[in-house]
């Protein structure tokens, strides 16, 4: 096993464990879907920096959306960031979508510098960032 199959395995059995998940494979699905919304939420360039950050699989996520016509919300609300991850997960509940932001959030913290870290929380709108905060 590679060092990076290593890093994705730990990342989704972490993601899993404090997202209150059943299986690794939840873990990455509800995280692939957390870092599609995320990418679509974050400006170019701290996007390109933080995929730069990130094992390949996880960047491959964070990059692979994109829109003809791309404004970002900087002013989004949590519930509707939480929706678009519960849309793309597969799952409906925005308020089960929350537990599994907040453990995705936690553990991307720990892959990236305290520098990047506060540059992407800087470029959330005000209450994702909260949550980036916390987590």
């Amino acid at each position: 096993m590679s060092d990076q199959t290593m890093t994705l395995d730990t990342f989704y059995t972490e993601v899993m464990q404090h997202g209150k998940l059943r299986t690794p494979d939840h873990a990455a699905r509800l995280s692939s879907a957390v870092l599609h919304t995320l990418g679509f939420n974050l400006s170019g360039g701290v996007k390109r920096e933080l995929a730069r950050a990130l094992p390949d699989d996880l960047a491959h996520e964070l990059t692979r959306g994109w829109r003809l016509i791309h404004f970002r919300n900087t002013h989004l609300p949590l519930e509707k960031f939480a929706a678009d991850v519960a849309l793309h997960s597969g799952n409906t509940d925005p308020l089960y979508a929350r537990m599994a932001i907040a453990a995705v959030f936690g553990r991307l913290k720990q892959l990236v510098d305290a520098d990047l870290n506060r540059r992407v929380a800087k470029d959330l709108s005000p209450e994702v960032r909260d949550l980036w905060n916390t987590a």
